[in-house]
């Protein structure tokens, strides 16, 4: 095997591992499931530690490096009309590419798929726009994220209140493994044409750019398409006695996610073909090698979303019930935490953007410090979820002073902190979290007897502010201790050169 591989497989094997046993845990002392239940469970816990590892080698070889040629031929346009032109269509395409979003657009029995679809698209690809044009023109990424937000927030007042945790699920949604790895290389490509020192620090912020754009355009849909509920199919839970049934669930859904993901595949790599006819800049070995990480990329894709939604989809929503249903339903804030803390390790793209992240700012934040951070603010998220579970409060009362207190960061913290801090919180929401945490957070509001579109809806969203927050408060102690480095170096210093002096 591929030594990459084996290392790949071996990170999301210590990723998803955690889950597991706390699911395995919670199988023999409060929620026990059946036996054909609990290997549906486990079969799909080795599909998504195969494919996230499959998927994470495939995106370093393949999107990645076309993410970086394609920024980087953009940043040497002169015109704009073919930029903003080339970039729309880019962020469109990608977003239909979305495997996440054609989840959310199934849930949402409101609207049609469709109709979802092709507004969050529009979203994104306006959005990715604007993104580029900060990076080009060198606006302060957080001006325009005070100024996007409030509109927002101000737009989510005449959208129907069913409608308000979907929009905002939405941003979270729509950022996850096919878009990330695309529009973060992206940045990275564009930045790294520019000379000035904040090159760098501006190659973050697209993610965070294009999160806000399927919120905003979710919420117009809410206002003018005037939806009378945004309901939600709940995750039904196949029947399964022996092995042979598990073996055909997966089976039999394996067809399904391979076709998605083919679908999702062909406008990307048709984005290469194009991109390479037009300016040749890859050599044949070079070609072979993407075409390579394309094919890891399908693959391990496809086993991921077969593993998460066959196996993980109807455990999350059983445990949900379950913890529901029995005396200790408070218990599920600290299981809430508890899960939260590492199932953010297991999104695809959160790899990515820590790999990323270390790289960009050559190791000053680390992967283990973003690992430990956005584990932090992800389990206080999904706590916070499940309060309002158990206790109907509305989702209001978390997300305005949550993005108050995170806009209120970015003018404490230096740049960089603020683009990783905003792009982490559109990374850390991906398929884990809508297959999983979403079906526990559903499973537990049925069970109490609460709405779960009102309720349960907004886990995603929460679980995408969180690192705003986690991210921006690791900058200020970064900034702090980078303080009281300083003078301490300053007075290593003037001893060392009296000592000097005296020795003189």
């Amino acid at each position: 095997m591929n030594e990459k591989l084996k290392e790949k497989i071996k990170e999301s094997l210590s990723s998803v591992l955690p889950i597991t046993v706390i699911v395995l845990i919670l199988s023999v002392t409060l929620v026990p499931l059946e036996v054909g239940t609990l290997a549906l469970f486990l079969t799909g816990a080795v599909l998504l530690i195969v494919g996230l590892g499959f998927f994470q080698l495939g995106a370093e070889m393949a999107m990645t490096p076309l993410g970086q040629s394609v920024g980087g031929q953009l940043s040497k346009g002169r015109h704009l009309a073919p930029v903003i032109l080339i970039c729309f269509l880019m962020g469109a395409i990608i977003t239909i590419a979305e495997p996440d979003l054609q989840v959310l657009a199934n849930q949402v029995n409101a609207v049609p798929n469709q109709t979802l679809i092709w507004t969050v698209a529009v979203g994104v690809g306006i959005f990715l726009v604007i993104a580029v044009l900060r990076i080009r023109f060198q606006i302060e990424l957080r001006k325009m994220l005070i100024v996007f937000y409030v509109l927002l927030f101000l737009l989510s007042f005449f959208s129907p209140d069913s409608f308000t945790a979907v929009a905002f699920d939405s941003g979270g949604v729509t950022t996850g493994p096919m878009t990330v790895p695309f529009i973060m290389a992206l940045g990275v490509g564009l930045s790294a044409a520019r000379s000035d020192p904040d090159g760098a620090e501006d190659s973050f912020g697209l993610v965070a750019l294009c999160s806000v754009g399927p919120i905003l355009m979710v919420l117009l849909l809410g206002i003018f398409y005037h939806p009378t509920d945004a309901s939600y199919t709940a995750t039904v839970v196949p029947a399964v006695s022996t092995t042979y049934d598990v073996a055909h669930q997966f089976l039999m859904a394996l067809p399904q996610y391979a076709e998605e993901v083919l679908l999702c595949m062909l406008p990307v790599i048709g984005v290469l073909i194009v991109f390479q006819l037009l300016t040749r800049t890859y050599r044949k070995r070079q070609l072979l090698r993407m075409s390579m990480g394309f094919l890891y990329t399908i693959l391990g894709l496809i086993l991921f979303l077969t593993g998460v939604n066959v196996g993980f989809a109807p455990v999350g929503s059983l445990l949900g019930g379950g913890l529901g249903e029995s005396a200790f339903r408070w218990a599920l804030v600290p299981i809430g935490i508890v899960i939260g803390y590492y199932i953010v390790k297991a999104e695809p793209a959160v790899q990515l953007l820590n790999e990323q992240v270390e790289d960009i700012t050559g190791g000053m934040i680390s992967r283990g410090m973003m690992n430990v951070t956005l584990s932090a603010g992800v389990a206080g998220a999904v706590a916070l979820s499940m309060v309002r579970v158990l206790t109907g409060i509305d989702i209001y009362w978390i997300l305005i002073p949550g993005y108050v207190l995170a806009l209120l960061l970015s003018r404490k913290v230096p740049q960089v902190f603020v683009g990783i801090a905003f792009d982490s919180g559109g990374v850390a929401s991906g398929p884990m979290t809508s297959t999983f945490l979403l079906p526990l957070a559903m499973g537990a509001c049925t069970a109490v007897g609460g709405n779960v579109v009102t309720d349960a809806f907004g886990v995603v969203a929460l679980v995408a502010m969180a690192p705003l927050i986690a991210i921006q408060i690791m900058g200020l102690i970064y900034v702090h201790k980078s303080k009281n480095a300083a003078p301490a170096a300053d007075i290593l210093l003037d001893d060392t050169m009296v000592d000097f002096e005296e020795g003189t």
